[in-house]
């Protein structure tokens, strides 16, 4: 178990969320401390996308406390978590394609010049502040100008990571940004949230790729039917005994004998054919 002893960004303890008669999540306690990548791991129906939006103020639990810098929070709206510096960048990046890099950096908080009626978005100032933004997390952009839709998968992720952390992200969640990604640009989303990292910022990286988790992540929370198996270095947890926490070892050993099966049947068979042919 992780044994940092700092004060954590964002602590949940015996955290549930029913829906009416469902219980999507039960009794999850876990913690994240500045400058640590905590990286949230299950399989599909583990429980992740409820645990995040309630991380991130959009559902309210059911019962359990919200901890932020130690101090106990309740959340009314994803706005309250936000004002806590709690980002969440999400799989769909809110992003608008057709919009260049600039307008989407500022989407909603534009900075403006002039007085009221004559206010206007200061376009000069926003592309140099997107530029030196984008530059301090390690991202050239060749034109702010340009629209995000041309950009690739990577770089609108990273994008999204730097809008968050220039808006005053303190803790930074992070829904599957590599899901849709190729090896390359899976890479490029790893080196930034590292960058992140580097800032004292607190990452929650949510996968459901333990190969993308390992190598970027601190600590790691394993979710298994709405629950936690705990949570582990990784002095404490090998990248194998990961997987077999996140799958079930006992089910996977089913599967490769019930697949071994089906082959040795399948052989059988096609000898059996070739011979009848043959004969």
């Amino acid at each position: 178990m992780t044994t940092n002893h700092t004060t954590p960004a964002l602590e949940v303890r015996n955290i549930s969320k029913h829906f009416g008669s469902v219980v999507a999540i039960n009794d999850i306690s876990m913690a994240v401390h500045p400058g640590e990548v905590m990286c949230l791991l299950g399989d599909n129906g583990a429980g992740k996308s409820t645990l995040i939006k309630t991380l991130a103020g959009v559902h309210k639990p059911t019962s359990g406390d919200y901890f932020v810098d130690g101090k106990k929070v309740i959340f009314n709206s994803p706005r309250d978590a936000l004002s806590h510096g709690i980002a969440t960048v999400y799989q769909d990046l809110a992003m608008i394609p057709l919009m260049s890099v600039t307008r989407n950096f500022f989407l909603g908080s534009e900075p403006t010049t002039g007085r009221w009626p004559f206010k206007r978005f200061d376009m000069k100032q926003a592309h140099q502040i997107a530029r030196e933004e984008l530059l301090k997390m390690g991202i050239d952009i060749r034109d702010p100008d340009q629209p995000v839709g041309t950009l690739s998968g990577g770089e609108r992720q990273s994008i999204a990571i730097a809008r968050a952390v220039y808006f005053g992200a303190k803790v930074l969640i992070l829904d599957e940004p590599t899901s849709a990604l190729g090896v390359t640009q899976s890479g490029v989303v790893l080196r930034y949230i590292a960058r992140a990292r580097s800032r004292g910022i607190a990452v929650i990286f949510i996968t459901h790729n333990p190969h993308h988790a390992y190598p970027i992540g601190d600590t790691f929370t394993i979710l298994k039917r709405g629950r936690t198996l705990g949570t582990y270095t990784k002095q404490d947890l090998s990248r194998d005994e990961m997987i077999r926490l996140m799958s079930g070892g006992d089910e996977l050993e089913k599967l490769e004998h019930e697949l071994r099966e089906y082959t040795d049947e399948g052989s059988q068979a096609l000898a059996e054919a070739i011979h009848e042919e043959a004969s």
